[in-house]
């Protein structure tokens, strides 16, 4: 660094920040580190009783934090993330600017935090956002940085798996569902359906509205030909409740791959919701099979697919068995979710 005469300060960086005192009215930074000195500070220093200030070099090839902060920033931002056009003390914050299924590149944002002086942080990939939720922050460590550690995190970024920006919103598209209700004792009305209303709420939340429901009971050809029924109402997907254990009259799991489905898992590594069947039709519709826990814990493997799934996003085996590593519930006296570590 260097000491410049204030006029002679114009273009440059500052080293530090410039305290204002205005005798009851303010005191405070008025220009913090980092700031550009412009050719309208000047009259505001010289008020200030500064005649000098000390600023950076910038010697050819460094980037000011702010110009790296939006290197950075157009590394991360995808489609349905935006960001405000004013940096703060050398930090850009994305937001969602849509509802959706926020989905983080991981390798990528991995690679990227390990190139020394820069760092990309994010809140957890695969969740559901909301219009204006905050999504990731960028900077660079230092005042001024080499534009050649920028060069290495784009090559960073894009010798890790998969492309594109490190942060995407996936809109909700899916809007139609149909609920199989299975169980001898609800279809014959000993007992009340207190299952459907609560994975109705779960949906509805997503956009998602129940246009076609069955009580088939527990025959395995009496769920098959249910199944068939509300995929005839045009559905954009199946869930089925119930009957999703390993007990020999517990026929629902059977019954979907008899519907059609090609099965994903049965099974996931998470508690609550272990006995979960993910699958998909020939058409691309996926179905559900939902374990009974769904119906009376408040968190469960339902909430951690709902995002990816209301979003149109295929589930992989991969993806569910990577839900171990925090799919743990603790069963928290008072639940929090999703402000927690279920799922995280």
């Amino acid at each position: 660094m260097r000491e410049l005469a204030v006029q002679d300060a114009v273009g440059h960086v500052l080293c530090h920040d410039m305290t204002q005192i205005i005798p009851g009215k303010f005191k405070g930074a008025r220009f913090r580190k980092g700031h550009v000195v412009t050719p309208e500070d000047v009259d505001v220093l010289l008020s200030m009783g500064k005649r000098s200030v000390y600023v950076w070099e910038m010697q050819p090839g460094m980037l000011h934090e702010n110009d790296a902060a939006l290197r950075l920033c157009a590394l991360a931002e995808g489609p349905g993330c935006t960001h405000k056009p004013d940096i703060k003390e050398g930090k850009i914050e994305l937001t969602a600017a849509y509802d959706g299924c926020f989905t983080v590149r991981s390798e990528a944002l991995l690679a990227v935090n390990r190139v020394p002086q820069v760092m990309v942080a994010t809140r957890k990939g695969d969740t559901a956002v909301r219009a204006g939720d905050k999504l990731a922050g960028m900077r660079v460590i230092p005042l001024v940085i080499d534009e050649a550690t920028l060069d290495e995190a784009d090559a960073a970024a894009a010798a890790a798996p998969g492309s594109g920006p490190l942060c995407e919103v996936v809109p909700f598209c899916l809007r139609r569902v149909g609920i199989v209700t299975t169980g001898s004792e609800v279809a014959g009305g000993l007992v009340e359906d207190s299952f459907t209303p609560v994975v109705q709420a779960k949906l509805a939340a997503f956009g998602i509205e129940m246009v076609a429901h069955e009580l088939p009971g527990d025959d395995m050809e009496d769920i098959v030909a249910a199944i068939g029924r509300v995929r005839e109402a045009g559905v954009d997907l199946v869930v089925c409740t119930g009957g999703m254990s390993v007990d020999p009259d517990d026929n629902t799991p059977g019954a979907i791959q008899r519907s059609g489905a090609e099965m994903v898992t049965y099974g996931a590594p998470v508690l609550p919701g272990a006995m979960l069947f993910v699958g998909y039709y020939a058409d691309g519709t996926p179905v559900l099979g939902l374990p009974g826990c769904v119906m009376f814990a408040k968190a469960t493997i339902l909430d951690l697919v709902l995002p990816r799934i209301a979003a149109g996003i295929r589930l992989t085996r991969g993806d569910i068995v990577a839900y171990g590593e925090g799919g743990l519930c603790l069963g928290c006296e008072e639940c929090h979710y999703p402000i927690c570590p279920f799922g995280k």
